[in-house]
């Protein structure tokens, strides 16, 4: 029932918003000015303690919302915040620029640190004192695959933003070069309103944990074929050669028990890359000997219409980069920028020695 109540709290805020004008008449400019810069002083302030910072959220699920013909990387936080990128809601409201936030010491004014969308003089009227103060200090969180700061929204901040635009056209203060941006408000809200009732019957009703097991089974389904198929070649011999060429082995021609990493790598680079679930099912249904050896290969339980043609255009795709590759660690680069996946670091980590199978 709490998490149900979170949902329908996310919901209300399309409705919650509409009332943004009122609420932000009430306050003088100077007041507004005030709330988001003691909201922005706190947050930055708290981040530049050592031991907040070292607490940082980290992003654990990225993803892609999809609304209409608008695409908004999101993410998960550890902390159970699910955040929007600043610079992807920039640019679904056609921004070009994502503009930056810096602490408060280092500028004079609160005001222009506002996002780009949000930021004309003729929309800062309609914006409430909590929503601004949300805006010019937004989530700072660690990028799963580490690198640079990332910055993000909390989602429930969109449809109020959205409101805000809405507001503004209801009152009659909108140029015209900004009606664009009422096109885009309603296309999000409605996207959010059909998002949100499809979760909320969903969870109402259990059938959320249902709907994620309905859709491996199709997955599986689709890639698992119900009998064994027959040996057929589905690795060529380039491809083991290609390996051993960035190893710095040699490759000895027939020689079918390889060394160990072998095994490991065509299980990194290709099964690992299929629909989640797959590779599970495959080690379930040709289960390890107590010799280390399977029984079969696992392409053999792979469909033909679509597992195989899968697996194809991985094994492809892996030997195009393997080919263009000079070394071992520019594979494992080139690869992991090819096809990056949550959990997965910047680049494999695979053994060094040419330990052969026991």
């Amino acid at each position: 029932m709490e998490q149900m109540n979170k949902h329908a709290q996310a919901l209300s805020a399309l409705g919650a918003a509409k009332g943004g004008k009122a609420r932000a008449a009430a306050l003088t400019a100077e007041e507004r000015s005030d709330i988001a810069r003691m909201a922005a002083e706190k947050r930055w302030s708290g981040e530049r303690d050592q031991s907040v910072a070292l607490a940082m959220p980290r992003e654990t699920h990225p993803g892609i919302l999809r609304i209409g013909d608008r695409q908004i990387p999101c993410s998960v936080l550890d902390n159970g915040l699910r955040v929007l990128s600043a610079g992807g809601v920039s640019r679904a409201l056609g921004s070009r620029k994502v503009g930056r936030n810096q602490p408060p010491g280092e500028q004079t004014e609160v005001l222009p640190q506002l996002p780009p969308f949000l930021a004309a003089k003729n929309l800062q009227p309609f914006i409430p004192g909590d929503l601004l103060a949300l805006l010019i200090s937004p989530v700072r969180y660690k990028p799963w695959r580490g690198g640079r700061v990332g910055y993000g929204y909390e989602a429930t901040l969109l449809p109020r933003i959205c409101g805000v635009i809405l507001d503004a056209h209801k009152a009659g203060a909108l140029r015209s070069n900004q009606l664009r941006l009422v096109e885009i408000a309603e296309l999000l809200l409605r996207g959010f309103a059909h998002v949100g009732i499809i979760a909320l019957v969903d969870e109402a009703t259990g059938y959320q944990a249902e709907r994620a097991k309905d859709e491996l089974m199709r997955i599986l389904e689709a890639y698992i074929s119900k009998a064994l198929l027959p040996w057929t070649q589905r690795f060529p011999d380039d491809f083991f050669k290609e390996i051993y060429r960035l190893h710095g082995w040699q490759f000895r021609e027939g020689h079918t028990r390889g060394p160990r990493i072998v095994g490991k790598l065509i299980r990194q680079l290709v099964y690992d890359q299929l629909p989640r679930g797959v590779i599970q099912e495959l080690e379930v249904r040709n289960p390890q000997l107590p010799s280390g050896w399977r029984r079969h290969k696992h392409h053999q339980f792979l469909t033909e219409d679509i597992g195989h043609p899968h697996l194809n255009n991985q094994v492809a795709s892996v030997m195009t980069l393997m080919r263009a590759s000079t070394s071992k660690h520019e594979f494992m680069k080139l690869f992991a920028r090819a096809f990056p996946k949550p959990g997965q670091g910047e680049q494999l980590e695979l053994p060094e020695s040419e330990e052969e199978v026991s």
